[in-house]
């Protein structure tokens, strides 16, 4: 019995440890963000670099962040202190989509 309530105890607070913050690259290649859907924590720290041969941004849906164009090897940064789902595309090339999901 005394196994069984160490055991919960233990899968109690695995459960509730909080996801530590990221650092992640989304590479624009070929006319797509790669990855296209991400799933990171709170507070994590996303950036975009611009590997195609012309110019793109990123531009949330609804305006929570957006870049400027972003010429060959550019980046633009975000920090996402919110939970939510972001949708983004390019500006300059609507058909470049990209979501991020961020957890609490």
């Amino acid at each position: 019995m005394k196994t069984l309530i160490h055991a919960a105890l233990l899968s109690t607070l695995i459960i509730t440890l909080p996801a530590f913050a990221q650092d992640v690259r989304i590479n624009i290649k070929d006319f797509m963000f790669a990855p296209t859907q991400l799933n990171i924590p709170v507070g994590s720290t996303v950036t975009w670099v611009n590997d195609d041969q012309i110019p793109h941004t990123v531009m949330e849906t609804h305006k929570a962040f957006h870049s400027a164009a972003l010429d060959t090897d550019d980046s633009f940064t975000f920090q996402f202190d919110n939970a939510g789902t972001f949708e983004y595309f390019c500006a300059l090339h609507p058909q470049m989509i990209g979501r991020i999901v961020v957890g609490g």
